[in-house]
């Protein structure tokens, strides 16, 4: 129970944390049944005939029904939770610089990754060809995919997870087995390919839990997905969602290329989120240092 500041008196208490996550999902799966089956309507009505054949555009108003669903499940149990809508972590004010940093990462993560893979044969680029409706459409959808990934599993469940007594290692682990997890179902998956997208929540994971905030993991996620697919031509997870910039050829699928599944089943990427999770690691802990040491020189 809680104290009221008001006179001593106790408060009601919240809904408790353990408690929270399990039924967050169950919510959440509630409003996607609901905003999914209004979505396939809207489609149905917009496209007609057209609608099972819709393309990325299809996807979006998939993806609509998804956001909404994340938000309101979110707004219903922290409302229930007596928590501020804050506590997600989607404000810009003075965050906005991980904007920047996620897409700066990004790019240099494939310009390491997508280099290693050119100059060692592992892939070719055979292909070009530039369409600035394809490239906006399919941004806007990986954007929609990374605000409600984010919204859920680091915003949302590992934001949970870090109000418990569990280590925030620990949490970050298990929100990450969680988000890699959401991808079981995917084309071409496998036990590579379940590794990197579980390191890849621990380095998104690892940046909410020193700035608690997610303008720098939604941005990394966005264009690490746009990037690897729309512009490199790459299987996103798997997926072929869109047309490319680039079309690739693949001598031979194994696992230093990623094969079928992208670059995301790759050994280098394994590699690479390894290498940038010490990184943030070792920059979050630093600056909590820094800021302690502050706190107790005043």
């Amino acid at each position: 129970m809680e104290a009221d500041n008001m006179g001593g008196r106790k408060g009601p208490s919240r809904l408790p944390v353990w408690a929270c996550i399990p039924l967050f999902i169950v919510v959440l799966s509630i409003f996607i049944g609901l905003y999914g089956t209004l979505v396939s309507g809207c489609l149905s009505l917009v496209l007609g005939a057209e609608a099972r054949h819709s393309g990325v555009v299809g996807y979006i108003f998939v993806e609509v029904g998804m956001l909404l669903a994340v938000l309101t499940a979110a707004v219903i149990l922290l409302r229930l939770e007596r928590r501020p809508f804050s506590d997600l972590g989607l404000s810009l004010k003075g965050h906005a610089s991980g904007v920047w940093y996620g897409l700066l990462m990004a790019i240099f993560l494939y310009l390491l990754g997508f280099g290693i893979s050119v100059v060692g044969g592992g892939i070719e680029v055979i292909g070009f060809q530039f369409n600035p409706l394809d490239l906006w459409e399919s941004w806007v959808f990986f954007l929609l995919v990374a605000l409600f990934e984010e919204i859920l599993m680091r915003g949302y469940i590992l934001g949970h997870l870090l109000h418990t007594h569990m280590n925030k290692f620990l949490a970050i682990f298990a929100s990450s087995a969680l988000f890699a997890f959401m991808h079981i179902f995917n084309p071409e998956i496998a036990f590579l390919p379940m590794l990197n997208l579980l390191l890849a929540g621990m380095l998104l994971g690892t940046s909410y839990l020193y700035t608690r905030n997610l303008c720098f993991p939604i941005s990394l996620h966005l264009f690490w997905n746009w990037i690897q697919g729309p512009i490199l031509g790459y299987q996103v997870s798997g997926n072929n969602f869109t047309t490319s910039m680039l079309t690739l050829r693949i001598p031979e699928k194994n696992i230093l290329n990623g094969g079928a599944f992208g670059f995301e089943g790759s050994l280098i990427c394994t590699v690479l989120m390894i290498v940038f999770t010490i990184l943030m690691v070792w920059w979050g802990e630093k600056r909590e240092a820094i800021s302690l040491a502050v706190l107790r020189s005043c």
